[in-house]
């Protein structure tokens, strides 16, 4: 899969960020058996410029962690050569503090952000509870393939910490 990492600023650039991140985008089109010629970008930015795309494109007038803007969205009859999945925006910004509200690093986060927002654009949610689990789940096993499983922290999982972040 093509993954293509852009910045709303270059002071948010970073070679090891583009790693993981390219890493567990691959791992999860691996697992989601995602076709070898698909694209999909990245945008890496600040709170003020996903604030504006989630007033803009969701009518949410308010920052959030990661946003996903399928290609196919709305569309009944995708085509099947169909190579451009979508976009997915991450807030830096939210990504280091909720890092630190979870206890670990600021790239745990970043992954599971770029999974969160890979697994939207395939078609996955977590408004029903069956549809979350199964969510949960993919998230899980590609951090897990990536070495980056669930991690206790304070005596509890920090999946329990992510029940609260949708």
């Amino acid at each position: 899969m093509e993954i293509t990492i852009n910045y709303s600023d270059m002071k948010f650039y970073s070679e090891d960020l583009e790693k993981l991140i390219r890493m567990v985008l691959t791992e999860g089109a691996k697992q989601q058996k995602v076709a070898e010629d698909a694209e999909i970008s990245v945008l890496i930015c600040d709170a003020d410029t996903i604030h504006e795309l989630n007033r803009d494109y969701r009518d949410v007038d308010a920052p959030t962690d990661v946003l996903s803007f399928a290609l196919n969205e709305g569309e009944d009859d995708v085509p099947e050569e169909e190579t451009e999945l979508g976009d997915i925006v991450i807030n830096l910004d939210r990504a280091v503090s909720q890092a630190e509200e979870y206890g670990h690093s600021r790239d745990r986060e970043v992954a599971y952000l770029s999974v969160h927002g890979f697994l939207h654009i395939l078609g996955y949610d977590h408004y029903d509870p069956e549809e979350k689990k199964a969510m949960r789940k993919a998230e899980e096993d590609i951090l897990s393939a990536c070495g980056l499983s669930r991690i206790m922290t304070e005596g509890k999982l920090e999946a329990e910490h992510a029940e609260g972040r949708d």
